[in-house]
């Protein structure tokens, strides 16, 4: 597989969360192992004027100074106190954007990324638990084992544990608004999430 190189994650931000869809996203164990998931679903948010995003107006504090790195770094940051949430950093240095990883499909070591959602194999999933498997960020990084340890790791390097490689184009991409974010006033209706069937 090919691996996305910076100048992929140095564009408009809306125009990356489209391109996502489809690439393998692989994560690194200590050990060696490498969990590989095919990404379904992102949301794009854009500091500059997007008042969802962690750094509007390009407010810059300890959480969000990872959304000013380079482009192609992991942002990783906590919600709830519980869940993780995977993002990556987009266009210029010091232009605070990034997508939301919001859902993926498991495609290589499904069964240890069972084991570390729901503790059992996939083949020993309930219906429930597939349907609701990686359909959200959180549930993508506990699949995945991601915490604020991994934020800021380089994304384009393929010996830092995580990183994206090239996949198929999926054949019809939805559109619509992103989730959670009435609070945004304006900008909670941009149409900035995209998705595809699993």
């Amino acid at each position: 597989m090919e691996l996305l190189i910076r100048d992929f994650y140095d564009r408009d931000t809306v125009t990356v969360a489209r391109d996502l869809l489809g690439k393998c996203l692989v994560r690194v164990l200590e050990d060696g192992t490498h969990l590989v998931c095919r990404i379904t679903e992102t949301e794009a948010y854009v500091g500059r004027m997007d008042k969802a995003c962690h750094a509007y107006g390009h407010k810059r504090t300890p959480r969000t100074e990872t959304l000013f790195a380079p482009p192609g770094t992991a942002y990783i940051y906590l919600i709830y106190g519980m869940y993780h949430c995977l993002n990556f950093v987009t266009e210029p240095e010091g232009e605070p954007s990034a997508v939301l990883i919001r859902g993926a499909e498991a495609v290589t070591n499904g069964d240890i990324i069972a084991e570390n959602r729901f503790g059992c194999k996939m083949a020993e999933m309930t219906a429930y638990q597939r349907k609701n498997f990686l359909n959200g960020p959180g549930k993508l990084c506990r699949g995945l084992d991601l915490t604020r340890a991994q934020n800021g790791l380089d994304l384009t390097a393929p010996d830092s544990g995580l990183y994206v490689c090239d996949g198929p184009a999926p054949g019809h991409i939805q559109v619509g608004k992103r989730i959670g974010i009435d609070y945004a006033q304006e900008a909670a209706d941009f149409p900035w999430r995209f998705w595809t069937e699993v």
